[in-house]
């Protein structure tokens, strides 16, 4: 834990370099300090990771990505593929914390709902490539939505993912990519990785709402079946 809490406490050290937007009432709200990253929750040894576009309130009120509506969807579909039963309540959900990885492009809350731009999310990309690539040990990776798939577009060839996001098979199809990282001693790492795209999980995604508790049932049964 001493490795991540390193990697946890330089991210800080960079939200406090240069400003960036921060939703700081809700942290406020929360006692929480804004600088301080919510990078991740769950199990660096799973075997699944999803990666989701950034933190809501609820996200930093509980100090946890994947906490709120959208999150909450994606628990109890893994609380149903792992243990063939529904949650009880909320802290019942946190079972599946053993199973899984959770993290955003972003370990902060952008104002409103508004998506982080790219450069914000690039400022951030070295720290989240580290933990992908050198603290996680799975090769799965669920996307959540649209900004969370094309964070990898540059780990794979130019125009891969953008033609792959274009098939109408794109939400049962996967595609590998390489990840890569330098950790704090420079050292380049790289990964092959299993990319699994779904649809965002929110009410306002008309489209695939009622669909995504089905296309996420069909995502896991095919890697804990």
């Amino acid at each position: 834990m001493l490795e991540i809490q390193t990697l946890i406490d330089e991210i800080q050290e960079e939200a406090k370099r240069a400003e960036f937007p921060l939703d700081e009432p809700i942290y406020q709200k929360a006692g929480a300090e804004p600088t301080q990253p919510i990078l991740y929750a769950g199990n660096l040894q799973s075997q699944l990771c999803v990666f989701g576009r950034d933190l809501g309130k609820d996200e930093v009120a509980t100090r946890q990505p994947l906490y709120g509506a959208a999150g909450s969807l994606v628990r109890k579909g893994l609380y149903r593929t792992l243990f063939n039963s529904e949650a009880r309540d909320k802290t019942e959900l946190e079972k599946v914390l053993d199973q899984v990885l959770l993290t955003n492009t972003v370990p902060y809350k952008p104002p409103g709902n508004k998506a982080y731009s790219t450069a914000v999310k690039n400022r951030f990309r070295p720290y989240i490539e580290r933990l992908l690539v050198c603290h996680w040990q799975g090769d799965r990776i669920i996307t959540l939505g649209n900004d969370a798939f094309d964070w990898f577009t540059p780990y794979a060839p130019k125009g891969t993912l953008k033609e792959f996001f274009q098939r109408g098979d794109r939400y049962s199809s996967s595609q590998i990519i390489t990840l890569q990282a330098e950790d704090s001693q420079g050292n380049i790492h790289q990964r092959p990785i299993t990319l699994l795209p779904l649809p965002h999980p929110s009410p306002l995604n008309q489209r695939y709402y009622a669909q995504f508790p089905q296309l996420l049932q069909q995502r896991l049964s095919t890697i804990f079946g």
